[in-house]
């Protein structure tokens, strides 16, 4: 697997944007039924989710969660040498969506900006690409921006995904520090991409005369990605510990993909860690795909004062089907608190 150590780089911030709109879950007991609705929400965890407003894109949501943390840093946008978006509900086909930031956001034109497909992973996939930057480059600053509103393209009379996802955007400044690492392992199981899938829509079905609506719904197979969470991510989890002598005293939060309930207290089991330092942020958020991560961060530091440092694993798994986990320590006073907005662009970005 891909593995190693990214020297001189760290996260300064993170500030995370969830729409102000605001949906329970227990108002799908008209729908399908309160005991199958209460079956849901034990099993996923979710009672309530933030749903965006018809208007709002991801793009909304991570700018005004970066505005508000280069605000909280003082940092220059002219000083911001790379911005990476990742996401799968981009703005537009064409062009990609980090363009389109780079000019709401102010960046000097010497920014490199560029989009990245990824979901559950996005995180951790996102973090390895801006230390690798800084790490090995003539690189500095970089933006890091994670966000998706997954609701859009979910079929409301789907009971496996209606009342699972939330939305929100998240942005993580990285900047290059003399004696900061970051450890990393990252790994990739296509033969099960079809576990979670959107069929219909792109260049593959180009040719093809789609009749079922459904075919452009996002499909998921539950059990299938349970046992790869439990097999798969937790045997490479406990590996890529062992090797680089991460015990358990080493880390003082481990911070999941909040893909449910029941899946992380069952990888949480397998490891052998105490519930105490697993965050959980998916009853209140839902499944906030790659950016459930920085999400989780946001909710449970975003109230720290405190500079003292935290030692933090965190690990992305999902779509694709993508893995890896990252180690490393940062400030506790990093998060900010969590933004809530149902703001989007018309145009004119607000000052």
């Amino acid at each position: 697997m891909a593995n190693g150590i990214l020297k001189n780089v760290e996260i300064k911030g993170i500030a995370c944007a969830v729409p102000d709109h605001l949906v329970n879950n227990e108002d799908f007991f008209g729908v399908f039924g309160e005991e199958s609705v209460q079956k849901f929400i034990n099993m996923t965890g979710v009672k309530t989710r933030r749903v965006a407003i018809d208007e709002q894109c991801a793009s909304d949501l991570c700018y005004v969660a970066a505005k508000k943390l280069m605000e909280r840093l003082n940092w220059e946008a002219s000083t911001i040498d790379a911005l990476i978006f990742i996401t799968q509900t981009p703005d537009y086909a064409v062009p990609a969506t980090a363009c389109v930031m780079q000019h709401r956001l102010g960046l000097s034109d010497e920014c490199i900006a560029f989009d990245i497909n990824l979901g559950c992973s996005a995180y951790v996939y996102g973090l390895w690409q801006a230390a690798t930057m800084i790490s090995t480059q003539n690189i500095n600053r970089v933006l890091l921006l994670v966000g998706d509103t997954s609701n859009f393209g979910i079929n409301p009379n789907d009971s496996a995904t209606a009342m699972i996802f939330g939305d929100g955007g998240t942005a993580t400044a990285l900047e290059k520090t003399e004696g900061k690492d970051i450890k990393y392992f990252l790994k990739t199981k296509g033969s099960g991409y079809k576990y979670i899938m959107v069929p219909a829509g792109h260049a593959r079905s180009r040719s093809q005369t789609i009749v079922d609506k459904s075919e452009y719904e996002l499909s998921m197979n539950g059990a299938d990605i349970f046992n790869f969470t439990i097999t798969d991510v937790q045997k490479s989890l406990a590996d890529f510990m062992a090797e680089n002598s991460i015990g358990k005293n080493d880390v003082d939060m481990y911070v999941f993909h909040q893909a449910n309930l029941f899946i992380i207290k069952h990888l949480t089991k397998k490891l052998g860690i105490p519930i105490e330092k697993v965050p959980i942020s998916i009853d209140r958020y839902g499944n906030t795909s790659g950016e459930s991560i920085p999400l989780t961060l946001v909710d449970a530091l975003g109230s720290e004062q405190s500079d003292d440092t935290i030692k933090l694993l965190l690990c992305g798994f999902g779509v694709g089907l993508s893995y890896g986990a990252i180690y490393l320590e940062m400030k506790k006073s990093a998060c900010i608190p969590m933004i809530y907005t149902n703001y989007y662009f018309d145009g004119v970005d607000k000052k």
